[in-house]
């Protein structure tokens, strides 16, 4: 399948169709510093005219302003638009420190949130609803039951999961078709790989990597430890911290390496690899890569047309292996860490 964009469709879980590359709106609030919301609904409105549909956002990003701002897209364009949102977090995660996030999956907390997230997007469904983070004291069963329910009453349409593991995730399945899980997953985050992608293979499940460009390793915004600010949230993450940023900035050189070779971006070449990599997993896999810039989702769109040799997966699966770090200072927050 093809929009009339041009840009191919893929079928997720639970005949959830979805353009080949969504976009991660996290990237439009203020994590990474200030944003201006007339360029970042401009940036909105110019992807969805590229071909990319199938817009991410979460009621905690932005304390609910970005659902606020994608509300401002959907006036008009709600039919172009494949939305997924999500609930379960609470709180800001930025502001606090490693271990202390907390998450909410009673059944009353759902349908709150739904009801949330629909006012702030003015719209009355979303396509794809996630439950964001695991509430390790309430069964998933209660959490997915309730957003089962949210299905029945028309509020939402598919289901989703993020950083849960195998086990939940089958778990979750026994209750409600699920159309997707959604958790980190690229050159320099391949843990998923282990168990939650053969158990999403197994049960027909989609996935949905976020930080698919490795947070900023393929976008400019890291080159050395002199780009992380004291306060910044991902001097949390051991990725980014001493030896262990020396060894991933040289991930960044063997991508660059295949990039030239390849005429290609660096972020294509990533994005690429792992389009190759879902594939021969026999998965299907939609990334979301963010950014506050249109031409940067031409670029990622440019990546469904990257062919990488043999040899250059053989160069990026060496890379892969030599990261160093975990993706998370406490791991238990996310499904690596509860495998």
């Amino acid at each position: 399948m093809t929009s009339a964009n041009s840009v191919p469709a893929v079928e997720l879980g639970d005949q959830l169709s979805v353009s080949a590359i969504g976009f991660g709106a996290m990237a439009l609030t203020p994590v990474y510093g200030e944003v201006d919301d007339t360029e970042s609904l401009a940036t909105l409105h110019r992807t969805v005219d590229l071909g990319v549909t199938f817009i991410d956002t979460a009621n905690i990003y932005g304390n609910g302003n970005n659902e606020k701002l994608i509300s401002k897209l959907l006036a008009n364009r709600r039919d172009e638009v494949t939305l997924a949102t999500k609930f379960g977090i609470v709180g800001n995660p930025a502001d606090r420190a490693p271990g202390d996030l907390e998450a909410r999956g009673d059944a009353a907390y759902v349908r709150q949130c739904i009801d949330d997230s629909l006012q702030r997007l003015q719209t009355d469904v979303v396509d794809l609803y996630y439950m964001h983070r695991r509430d390790r004291d309430v069964p998933i069963e209660e959490t997915v039951g309730a957003m089962a329910e949210l299905v029945s009453a028309g509020k939402v349409r598919h289901l989703g999961l993020s950083e849960v593991t195998a086990d939940e995730l089958r778990a979750a399945v026994a209750v409600h078709p699920i159309a997707a899980v959604q958790s980190e997953w690229s050159i320099w985050s391949r843990d998923v790989e282990q168990n939650v992608v053969p158990a999403a293979v197994e049960l027909g499940v989609g996935f949905v990597p976020y930080s698919p460009l490795g947070r900023g390793f393929l976008t400019g915004t890291i080159r050395s430890a002199a780009d992380l600010s004291p306060t910044d949230f991902r001097r949390k993450m051991p990725r980014y911290s001493g030896e262990a940023l020396d060894a991933n900035l040289a991930v960044v050189e063997l991508v660059r390496s295949v990039a030239t070779e390849q005429g290609a971006t660096p972020a294509q070449v990533a994005l690429a690899w792992l389009r190759y990599r879902a594939d021969g997993l026999g998965l299907a896999s939609v990334p979301i890569p963010g950014t506050r810039r249109a031409e940067r989702v031409e670029e990622n769109l440019g990546s469904l047309t990257v062919t990488l040799t043999p040899a250059h997966l053989d160069t990026l699966d060496a890379a892969a292996a030599s990261v160093s770090g975990q993706r998370f200072a406490d791991m238990g927050w996310v499904s690596g860490g509860r495998e």
